[in-house]
């Protein structure tokens, strides 16, 4: 939850989907280490194409490559060096957006760019006591939503649907289960799909809970899934690669052999759970190889998925696995730890980013 997030309890977890072969012809990814230019912690990273991809993270950093990582520029923006961020949406090369998180109720604030970070504009600072954001999707670069844990029974979400100014939609949102929240580990705690389907993963209470939209967040509906969940557990990550078929992962923050996974074929109604994913710790983030699940269409990869966990205490190590079949077989990838997000432009063009300013380019 976030509270916990703070103390740097992420996990992270990326999930892949390919043709259906056998397991032992499936292409095995490359693993490519590139240079960020920063020694902060990466918290979240926003493909926008092949070439152009955004991250940030801690120190009031985000780090930009135009050239598919071959080069990255590292830059903290002015005002936030105390802060973190745990999420990013890149539009473009030119535009951006940051969520960041702190010790004050205005250090939750929403940060965008429209000159590649030459400048940046506050368009959302809390006012809410008790509010925790912790993560952030859009539909389109103008229509977007973020997401807190719940405050007296209710969650504070926002929505904007101009890019510009946000709105509470907090009356819109389903009741909250005593303790609900949701988990800052790597800004995948919602996903949204087409241009009005959103999905929101909580935990933190007696069950994990999917909250579900079809209509751009005017309503929503709570769905319970079969992850693990308690004050320090459940839902972490989620995302769906059509308005049906979906995955959501995550563990307990507590304990180090936790990491669950389930997956839905009716949109998050009903869940079942995944063969035990081969990864130490609690998975921080899930990824649909086509691109976080968004409208990726490329039907060789369509249940390509690959996740990455992070261990306690310190959340600095763990592991990374990808299944070709949405969680009936996995695939370890012990090499790869120290990552809190995954996500992908295409299938040759998926970036890892963790720890001491790791990237970690990833290709099928």
């Amino acid at each position: 939850m976030s509270k916990l997030s703070l103390a740097f309890c992420l996990i992270v977890a990326i999930t892949t989907v390919t043709r259906a072969e056998s397991p032992s012809k499936v292409r095995r990814p490359t693993l490519t280490p590139q240079t960020s230019g920063t020694k902060q912690l990466l918290i979240s990273v926003s493909p926008v194409n092949s070439r152009v991809v955004w991250a940030a993270g801690t120190g009031g950093t985000y780090v930009v490559t135009k050239d598919g990582g071959e080069h990255w520029r590292a830059a903290v923006v002015p005002g936030a060096e105390t802060l973190q961020f745990r999420d990013v949406e890149g539009v473009s090369e030119k535009v951006a957006y940051l969520m960041s998180i702190g010790n004050n109720t205005s250090d939750f604030r929403i940060y965008k760019t429209i000159d590649g970070g030459a400048s940046w504009t506050i368009e959302f600072k809390n006012d809410k006591a008790h509010a925790f954001y912790d993560c952030f999707a859009f539909w389109t670069p103008r229509r977007g939503i973020v997401h807190s844990d719940s405050v007296n029974g209710i969650f504070p979400d926002h929505r904007t649907l101009n890019g510009k100014t946000w709105q509470s939609i907090a009356g819109n949102m389903p009741p909250a289960l005593p303790g609900e929240a949701s988990f800052a580990a790597s800004g995948t705690c919602i996903t949204t799909q087409g241009e009005r389907n959103a999905w929101i993963a909580t935990g933190g209470s007696t069950v994990a809970q999917i909250l579900a939209t079809r209509d751009g967040g005017d309503t929503w509906n709570a769905y319970d899934t079969p992850l693990v969940s308690s004050p320090s557990a459940g839902a972490v990550t989620v995302a769906f690669r059509n308005p049906s078929y979906g995955m959501v992962a995550g563990g307990d923050l507590a304990s180090n052999d936790s990491a669950d996974a389930a997956t839905s074929m009716d949109g998050g109604r009903t869940w079942t759970l995944t063969k035990k994913p081969p990864t130490r710790g609690t998975i921080f983030c899930l990824s649909y190889v086509h691109g976080s699940g968004n409208n990726g269409t490329h039907n060789d990869f369509e249940k390509l998925v690959v996740v990455t966990a992070e261990t306690e205490p310190n959340f600095n190590s763990g592991s990374a696995a990808w299944t070709p079949d949405e969680g009936n077989t996995w695939h370890a990838l012990p090499s790869v730890s120290g990552f809190w997000a995954v996500a992908f432009a295409t299938p040759k063009a998926g970036w890892f980013v963790g720890n001491k300013g790791k990237i970690l380019k990833i290709s099928f």
